[in-house]
């Protein structure tokens, strides 16, 4: 049974959450926020695979993907001090531009145009674990496809131009290096009271989830280069779970949380910018983030998306029924969204993975109770 608690007319969350506790789920968390109150807060099952550690209140889980639409916004809030989605990357960061990726503008990379979903040739996977030499080999890569003609899905690669972005960003407008997991705690999590890190300190390592990988992998279908690059190498991601893993800052994949820090930082999306009565980016900022930058077939992923600068549109209608919610899904079944029609942002968080590529069951379902409440 789910611990935590729901308002006055949202049983039908916790009724959703227990079943899916007894049927299918580890352990799990799901929060949600509606007009700036907490509507639902819950979490159960273990923490490990063993079942002997239970799920707590403030147990943090890696959350994978869902991570990028955090990065978005901390990305965003630096927009006010100079509006920078149109410069091109080699602008800031010139080693970037080489094998003809000059014109590349930050937005387009953001929004996973850039052609350099991940690693065609072979390279150590410790790589992913060492970002600044990470970006210098990213830097260094040739496209798949011309940049700007078509998006296909960054899932490593996107978190170190982030990141690298962010730290010669700040250091071209403050005359400070900062990186985009500093910003997220300093300027954002901490002073907010948010449990979400990029770079998670040893001291809290003790209370993050193990985590269960899927029996199966996505159908992605055909194993085009795009694909192999992004996930089908034995080199295209980093061993995962280590303690240099968890302090490592990849903003595209390695956010640690609980369900309520996912939903507080998505609430900036029902909200135009705002986090628990705070605003953290101008209306000018927010609107940026969320300009439509691709829509359609994607090279990468097996189906259409939207993509903003960073987050996600619901096109496909799996951040609940308004098509003017914004999301980003983890792998295995992590979610963050935020829902401006409905005023609206919830996170869900998991330790079983299962295969589904963006869509789980367990978490559509979650999200259809609590929009039956509202």
């Amino acid at each position: 049974m789910a611990e935590g608690w729901v308002a006055p007319g949202f049983e039908r969350v916790r009724e959703t959450f227990d079943a899916q506790l007894a049927a299918d789920e580890l352990g799990a968390g799901f929060a949600a926020i509606r007009d700036d109150e907490v509507v639902v807060d819950i979490w159960g099952g273990w923490a490990n695979r063993e079942r002997t550690r239970p799920w707590a209140a403030d147990t943090i889980v890696p959350v994978y993907s869902t991570t990028k639409g955090v990065s978005a916004l901390v990305l965003a809030s630096l927009y006010d001090q100079t509006p920078f989605y149109d410069w091109p990357v080699a602008e800031i960061w010139p080693e970037f531009g080489a094998h003809g990726k000059d014109k590349v503008t930050i937005a387009q990379a953001l929004a996973h145009q850039a052609g350099v979903p991940g690693f065609l040739e072979p390279i150590d996977p410790d790589l992913w674990l060492d970002p600044p030499a990470c970006a210098d080999a990213i830097a260094a890569l040739a496209p798949l496809w011309a940049p700007g003609t078509a998006s296909g899905y960054h899932p490593l690669t996107w978190g170190y131009m982030a990141g690298e972005i962010v730290r010669r960003l700040t250091a071209k407008l403050d005359g400070k290096e900062r990186s985009l997991g500093q910003i997220l705690r300093e300027d954002i999590c901490t002073p907010l009271g948010v449990d979400f890190q990029i770079g998670t300190p040893e001291s809290d390592h003790a209370r993050a989830s193990e985590m269960k990988k899927p029996t199966r992998g996505g159908d992605f279908g055909e194993i085009t280069p795009p694909r192999k690059a992004a996930f089908f190498t034995k080199w295209a991601a980093p061993v995962r779970g280590s303690a240099q893993w968890r302090k490592a800052e990849i903003p595209s994949a390695n956010g640690h949380a609980t369900a309520l820090g996912v939903a507080r930082l998505y609430e900036a999306y029902a909200t135009g910018g705002i986090i628990n009565g705070s605003r953290i980016l101008s209306q000018e900022a927010f609107d940026a983030l969320t300009t439509r930058r691709w829509f359609g077939d994607d090279l990468v992923l097996p189906f259409e998306i939207d993509w903003r600068t960073g987050i996600i549109g619901n096109s496909n209608r799996i951040y609940g029924p308004n098509l003017e919610a914004f999301g980003h899904s983890g792998a295995g079944g992590s979610v963050g969204f935020g829902d401006p029609v409905a005023g609206v942002a919830a996170g869900y968080v998991m330790n079983a993975q299962s295969h589904f590529i963006m869509g789980d069951p367990r978490s559509l379902k979650l999200i259809d109770a609590l929009y039956s409440c509202l």
